[in-house]
């Protein structure tokens, strides 16, 4: 199969499966996404939703949370991992929101980037969700079902590679809820250890199946058959 083609069946397939996709993460505004995603880092969207309420309550605002300090932030955030540096990060961010951007979460990714605890992931993230705008952000469950599929090659070693390629082949339009159909395929059946090939629509378009399809039929093979081809 040709890759304009698979990328066709794949995105038919998660628009006529799941023409709903979006973060799982609880948040009411942008500032309160940009803390989630931050916290997100290494750590479950669950772990980190059980977290926020309390952070959301007591620091509503860039300027309440520029106030405080990591030594505070950390007591709400010790759960999730590397709570140090995200204490730090957060309080970084929050401060930088307030004495170069008005308070108000940027649009862009050169500025977005600008912010402590902020890489290019969770600025694509933000832009994507936030400003639906077309970017991309390829964490641990896109880089892995993208590759199993077959919509990138072996080539395609880092997220910003694997990026870059997506976008090329994905309609601009698509790119946000894109984003958010592998993460969540990831997350629920194509898992790190033991996918659930079994219970995916994908099948016949997954270059993974395929390939495993072929391992187990040619395993199966009894020694004079094997002898016979």
């Amino acid at each position: 199969m040709k890759k304009k083609e698979r990328y066709e069946k794949v995105i038919n397939w998660f628009q006529e499966n799941v023409p709903v996709a979006e973060t799982e993460l609880h948040y009411n505004d942008p500032f309160e996404l940009l803390i989630a995603v931050i916290l997100s880092a290494q750590c479950t969207d669950k772990r980190v939703n059980m977290i926020t309420p309390a952070l959301y309550h007591d620091f509503p605002t860039p300027e309440a949370l520029a106030a405080s300090s990591p030594e505070v932030i950390f007591e709400y955030i010790r759960s999730v991992s590397y709570p140090n540096n995200k204490a730090k990060h957060l309080v970084g961010m929050a401060q930088m929101l307030v004495k170069d951007f008005n308070s108000k979460v940027p649009d862009t990714l050169e500025e977005l980037i600008k912010l402590p605890g902020v890489g290019r992931k969770t600025a694509n993230v933000i832009q994507s969700v936030v400003f639906n705008k077309a970017a991309m952000a390829v964490d641990t469950h896109v880089f892995r079902v993208s590759h199993r599929i077959g919509l990138v090659d072996d080539t395609h070693t880092t997220p910003f590679s694997v990026e870059k390629e997506l976008v090329k082949y994905i309609p601009k339009k698509l790119i946000p809820i894109a984003h958010h159909w592998l993460i969540l395929h990831g997350r629920y059946i194509c898992q790190a250890r033991t996918p659930k090939c079994d219970n995916c629509g994908l099948q016949l378009m997954c270059k993974y199946f395929q390939e495993a399809k072929i391992t187990v039929s040619y395993t199966h093979l009894t020694l004079p058959t094997i002898l016979r081809v």
